[in-house]
């Protein structure tokens, strides 16, 4: 259970892939001008770093070291190949709108990274956890990028969100208030830029507090599981 808790804490805070590792900040940056891309590129990495950290966990013994990184490349571009045909059917609208870096989910060194560092020496179990984790960690920071240049830009959160969950998402639709004219900064790269400077900022001023907090937490349940013996 301990080492769960690990893995949540590296994944979610600790080693935040968007936030620490600084890995993935191609798509991060680039589609994360509105929630719904941010949200759709998130739900479609999870996928892919869970079972690839799964299939990678459960092969490991009959992978050969000599050869181990592009099997591992191979086993993640078939993940995203399936991936990118399920979108393409179900979700198309939002295929288009991610565009390229849906199939350059392959080139996202989250994945190959968790394959490498973690999920060729642990069990099944512990790979799909760690990735899990991670790929929430970097959902969250995509979500928050997206909902943070959407508002600046555009004045609403879940525009489009039709696209990725059906026609009843219109509904989720939310106008804060009426912009004129796009505000263009929020919504291209160099703004992207920028909100991520400030979130990597505010991480890193909350980081001693929270770590502080987990630590007393974690001696706080060793000691309710001391025991005295006569």
């Amino acid at each position: 259970m301990s080492q769960l808790k690990e893995i949540a804490w590296q994944g979610l805070w600790k080693n935040n892939p968007g936030l620490v590792q600084l890995l993935g900040l191609c798509p991060l940056l680039a589609v994360s001008n509105t929630l719904t891309n941010a949200l759709g590129l998130g739900l479609a990495t999870m996928v892919v770093l869970i079972a690839s950290n799964m299939l990678v966990a459960g092969l490991r013994k009959g992978i050969p070291d000599e050869v181990r990184i592009p099997i591992y490349v191979m086993i993640i571009a078939a993940l995203v190949t399936c991936v990118q045909l399920l979108v393409n059917a179900y979700a198309y609208g939002l295929y288009l709108s991610l565009g390229i870096f849906l199939p350059l989910i392959v080139t996202n060194c989250v994945i190959i990274g968790r394959a490498e560092a973690f999920a060729s020496k642990n069990s099944v179990a512990h790979a799909a956890f760690d990735g899990l984790m991670m790929s929430l960690g970097f959902l969250l920071v995509l979500c928050l990028l997206g909902g943070v240049r959407e508002l600046l830009g555009q004045g609403t959160l879940f525009d489009g969100a039709e696209l990725l969950l059906g026609d009843w998402a219109t509904a989720l639709r939310i106008e804060l208030w009426q912009v004129q004219s796009p505000f263009l900064l929020a919504l291209l790269p160099p703004g992207a830029f920028i909100a991520m400077g400030l979130l990597i900022a505010a991480k890193n001023a909350m980081n001693d507090k929270v770590e502080s907090a987990f630590a007393q937490k974690k001696e706080a349940v060793k000691i309710e599981r001391a025991r005295v013996t006569n």
